[in-house]
């Protein structure tokens, strides 16, 4: 596999604040993100050479192709490709645009992914269609209810009592809202404590109103030329060092999950490894953005990345191991605790924590020296999803 690291890098990237976004549509949102990209980026609009969209619900009412985003930022004449990956949108319009440079078709290449959220109910995330099995394979299955699932797994497999579990789960929470409240991009800044999540309303149990992301509006994008050429456009560039995704086998869905792990993160993470040239990624790795969707799932994927040992997560939550001063800070930006989940938006607003951190560019959430950050989505249930995970870094070679 030749792969992609440090073939292509990032050298601009938006983010609107996410929200209950009432006064915007989602074309407000496309443009809010993009003055900030081409102002970080020092470029024109009439540079790109290509752009790809990523958005997923169609009753945000912006269409089902590329013209929104060509016609709302005044893009004429070049291709512009809608693409949609469930939960993993917006890292995979990253995607594309990363291969585009890459193949040597273009060399200023635009990915930017949104969603209006809130215009679609107050439900939660709208129904998927999952092909014709879905009617016998998912009946009445909601998204709490899945995650629920892993959650009394994962209890009962590594032996945590519900009360001690929880307050696990209710300390990740917890480091989320912290970092959360240093963010003014974030839907939700307030602090909470343990007892505060452990006392809300249970949602599906052992997970509570706290321990699940809420419906949001936002908009990301990143603009990616070659490696080569990125300094001729800022002095810190951010590299791409890996950008894998994977999909279920379905196997997983059928007879063989075991409840405790996403088999499509552990690919998706040691096909990034390889490409990355990470060989520990516990001593390697200096900051996670993580598919926090629901606390356990956080808790899960410090596992299924090989930073804590199978079993052994809850011992690093307890350290600290995982937070802003810790040895490897998750979700410093707040995740999708605190930022909602716009599913078009989030893999590029994780990129674009990563991208300011990893530039020295956080304010007071700011980590220490980092080097290499990771980020995660995953969409689907635990049992059949698509996940990607990506590597960024500073420094080239």
């Amino acid at each position: 596999m030749g792969g992609i690291k440090d073939k292509v890098a990032i050298i601009g990237m938006g983010c609107t604040r996410f929200g209950e976004r009432w006064d915007a549509s989602a074309e407000d949102l496309i443009v809010e993100c993009f003055k900030e990209c081409l102002d970080d980026a020092g470029i024109e609009p009439k540079d790109i050479q290509a752009a790809f969209f990523g958005t997923c619900m169609p009753e945000q009412h912006i269409g089902l192709s590329g013209r929104a985003l060509a016609n709302t930022l005044k893009l004429p004449f070049i291709p512009v490709t809608r693409v949609e990956n469930l939960c993993a949108t917006g890292s995979e319009a990253l995607r594309a645009a990363v291969y585009a440079v890459a193949s040597g078709a273009y060399d200023v290449v635009l990915a930017l992914g949104v969603e209006k959220l809130k215009d679609t109910g107050y439900g939660g995330l709208p129904a998927f269609g999952g092909g014709g099995k879905s009617r016998y394979l998912i009946q009445e299955v909601t998204a709490p209810g899945m995650f629920a699932q892993m959650a009394t797994a994962y209890f009962a497999k590594y032996g945590l009592k519900p009360d001690e579990g929880r307050e696990i789960l209710a300390r990740i929470v917890v480091k989320s809202h912290r970092n959360g409240a240093l963010n003014p991009k974030a839907h939700f800044r307030r602090e909470v404590t343990v007892e505060q999540v452990l006392r809300a309303p249970i949602i599906a149990w052992p997970l509570g109103l706290f321990d699940c992301c809420a419906v949001s509006d936002g908009a990301a994008c990143a603009i990616v030329v070659p490696a080569e050429k990125a300094k001729q456009y800022r002095e810190d560039p951010v590299y791409i060092k890996a950008m894998q995704i994977a999909v279920s086998s379905g196997e997983e869905e059928l007879y063989n999950w075991d409840g405790t792990h996403v088999e499509a993160t552990v690919r998706a993470a040691q096909l990034a490894y390889k490409e990355a040239g990470i060989k520990n990624p516990r001593k390697e790795i200096s900051m996670l953005e993580l598919h926090d969707c629901f606390s356990i799932t956080e808790l899960v994927t410090y596992e299924d990345l090989e930073i804590s040992p199978r079993g052994k997560a809850a011992e690093d939550v307890r350290a600290g191991f995982y937070d802003l001063k810790g040895e490897i800070p998750c979700q410093p930006d707040g995740g999708l605790k605190c930022f909602g989940h716009p599913i078009g938006a989030s893999g590029l607003r994780m990129a674009y924590e990563v991208y300011k951190q990893l530039q020295g560019k956080a304010g007071p959430r700011q980590i220490s020296n980092p080097v290499l950050g990771l980020t995660h989505n995953l969409g689907g249930a635990p049992w059949n999803a698509v996940v990607s995970v990506c590597i960024f870094g500073l420094y080239k070679g």
